[in-house]
């Protein structure tokens, strides 16, 4: 059993590092201060020009086929490259890339959707989630009526990323109502233009999602992604295309933490002596230590599953679980350490506390998690030690 990365591995994991650390967190600082001044702390032109920078190195796209002009990765060393992302609170990803469903295209879709997003010249967001059908994604109302060659949609989504940025939406509405998910959800590609509308959510940390309405939305028959009536399948597709990334990338975050967290233990002094010497302390760094190391082997064995074309479903379920859950509790406990001055905005930690909060809640709750892992084990569809058991 060989759990040593391979020179490539650690070539590029090493220059993603660099990069963060030279050109991502420099910036920092102006991030925070523009945000609290109610400002936008990290702009799309900035994160255009950081990835325009990185292409120049040939990092662009980096699951995006070779045949798009992307890397073409392994899902493990795409889990390295997000830990490195993380380690940074700013929000910025590597160029090149779109959502996979999009890669079900047709030829004329793939000219005017697909390779546009990955070239960077236009912004999509997937719209599936509403008020009434968040974790419950089979009770979507919005619904598409045909008229003639055109498809009239009309309902509400909300909590879309990128939505308010997005010049296309990829939406899913109910076609046929007899058969709801099964059979009657239709995914179609929406342009802005179109007349779909897009309104800001203010939330708790820094992502700003959108909630869209569409109002006899007109979308013509060949806008149809896929086939009518397979909506909710690539749906499910998109969903579970890479939950391993998200906690892949709170790793980055969580190793950032802790080494702010030994640094504030070693120079600050109380009653003579520096608080690194305290047990509650050594025990917060030991736990958030361990957690972090058993987060990494829980993220790198789902990517693994997936290049070994394994269903990994269950093992990125429980990545994202306990990703959500630890982090949190190394960010509160990183947070404790750093006393006051880690509750003001003066310090990234309670930027860090915020953004990560959402990982408990986004592709799928803490709860969602727990019911995938449990009714796996009770339908017989993994077993506890995996392949190892």
């Amino acid at each position: 059993m060989d759990f040593s990365l391979s020179d490539e591995q650690r070539e590029i994991r090493d220059w993603v590092r660099t990069f963060v650390r030279k050109e991502v967190m420099p910036l920092e600082a102006e991030v925070l201060r523009r945000e609290r001044a109610g400002q936008q702390g990290f702009t799309f032109e900035q994160s255009r020009e950081l990835q325009l920078k990185a292409k120049e190195a040939g990092f662009w796209g980096v699951l995006t086929p070779q045949e798009y002009g992307g890397m073409g990765l392994d899902a493990v060393t795409a889990a390295l490259i997000e830990a490195e992302l993380g380690r940074s609170f700013v929000p910025f990803y590597l160029g090149g890339k779109a959502d996979n469903i999009l890669f079900h295209a047709n030829e004329e879709q793939q000219q005017r959707y697909l390779l546009p997003t990955i070239a960077g010249d236009r912004k999509s967001c997937f719209a599936i989630t509403e008020p009434g059908a968040g974790s419950d994604a089979r009770n979507i109302r919005t619904s598409a009526r045909k008229e003639g060659s055109e498809w009239v949609i009309s309902g509400e989504k909300t909590f879309i990323t990128g939505g308010n940025e997005a010049d296309f939406v990829m939406v899913f509405a109910v076609t046929d109502k007899e058969k709801g998910a099964d059979g009657g959800v239709t995914c179609f590609l929406a342009d802005r233009d179109m007349g779909w509308k897009s309104e800001p959510i203010d939330t708790m940390g820094e992502w700003g999602p959108a909630a869209l309405v569409f109002d006899e939305v007109r979308v013509p028959e060949e806008n149809v992604l896929g086939e009518v009536g397979q909506g909710f399948r690539l749906a499910m597709q998109w969903i579970g295309q890479g939950r391993y990334l998200l906690p892949a990338r709170a790793i980055g975050a969580c190793e950032r933490l802790v080494d702010m967290a030994v640094e504030q233990a070693k120079t600050r002094v109380t009653f003579g002596q520096p608080i690194a010497e305290r047990q509650a302390i050594q025990w917060m760094l030991a736990d958030s230590a361990v957690e972090i190391e058993a987060l990494r082997w829980l993220v790198l064995h789902a990517a693994w599953q997936v290049d070994q074309g394994v269903d990994s479903r269950q093992a990125q379920s429980m990545a994202k679980l306990y990703g959500g859950v630890k982090a949190n509790e190394i960010v509160d406990r990183v947070l404790q350490i750093h006393g006051g001055m880690g509750y003001t905005r003066e310090l990234p930690v309670e930027r860090w506390y915020r953004e990560l909060r959402l990982l408990r809640i986004y592709e799928g709750t803490d709860e969602i998690q727990r019911r995938t892992i449990a009714r796996n084990l009770l339908k017989g569809h993994a077993k506890i030690g995996g392949y190892l058991g």
